[in-house]
């Protein structure tokens, strides 16, 4: 099982993002702090300005959303109609759709900023 957090700006719309876009299932919520997704063997926290995860560091530092390159990766089997669909709900890209040696690939961002990498893997 892999377990990642994204520290967001709203819980509630980055929940409402994964779930919709994504089919991710709500397994815990304790908004709006935190929310709890999973797809599959993978499980997302949704970790807003009000969890622990986002207290402020030692020298002051405090986390915040968007921007960065570490993602999560989710694979489709017709990369082509889920960035169709995505783009028809507005959801916001950073490039266009790539076909390199390991399949195709594409870069969009949830409500908060961090990015997602979506591909196809090549058979």
């Amino acid at each position: 099982m892999a377990r990642v957090r994204y520290i967001v700006d709203d819980v509630a719309s980055v929940t409402e993002f994964f779930v919709s876009n994504f089919g991710f299932e709500v397994r815990m919520t304790a908004a709006p702090a935190i929310n709890i997704l999973g797809s599959g063997d993978l499980t997302l926290l949704v970790s807003g300005p009000r969890a622990s995860a986002s207290q402020p560091m030692l020298d002051g530092t405090v986390p915040s959303p968007g921007g960065g390159w570490n993602r999560i990766v989710l694979d489709f089997d017709d990369l082509e109609s889920v960035v169709e669909k995505l783009k028809a709900n507005g959801v916001k890209f950073r490039n266009d759709i790539l076909d390199g040696v390991g399949g195709k690939q594409v870069i969009c961002e949830d409500p908060s900023g961090n990015v997602i990498e979506l591909t196809q893997p090549s058979q």
